[in-house]
């Protein structure tokens, strides 16, 4: 069991790099990775121009996949987790926000999906 749970950190961490790695491409600068509060976990925070995206990383199958796996109670998590991050960081509580995934598969580019999700559905 123990050794399920290492794959599965290490295969999420891999694909953490992976959508870092696509984002920094596109223009984002990266804020925050792996930003925990008593709220939730957010994958990474990102800032492209006032733009600030809350971003959660789903490696799946199929793109498809990662992005219903994303619960409405996960999406309430990490816009509450979002809300604290705001209230320290003036420039995104002054900018626009928004929560995206991206989907990341072993034999496909990643997939940037913007606004994927609203945060407290």
């Amino acid at each position: 069991m123990a050794r399920d749970r290492i794959k599965a950190e290490r295969r999420g961490h891999l694909a953490e790099i992976s959508a870092l790695m696509l984002l920094r491409l596109k223009g984002y600068r990266l804020l925050a990775q792996r930003y925990k509060s008593h709220h939730g976990e957010i994958d990474l925070i990102m800032r492209r121009g006032t733009t600030t995206a809350f971003i959660e990383v789903k490696a799946r199958a199929k793109h498809d996949d990662a992005v219903t796996s994303v619960t409405p109670y996960q999406s309430r998590r990490i816009a509450a987790a979002a809300s604290l991050w705001m209230a320290k960081d003036r420039h995104a509580a002054q900018g626009h926000c928004r929560f995206d995934i991206v989907a990341v598969n072993s034999y496909l580019w990643p997939k940037h999906i913007e606004n994927a999700f609203e945060g407290m559905s």
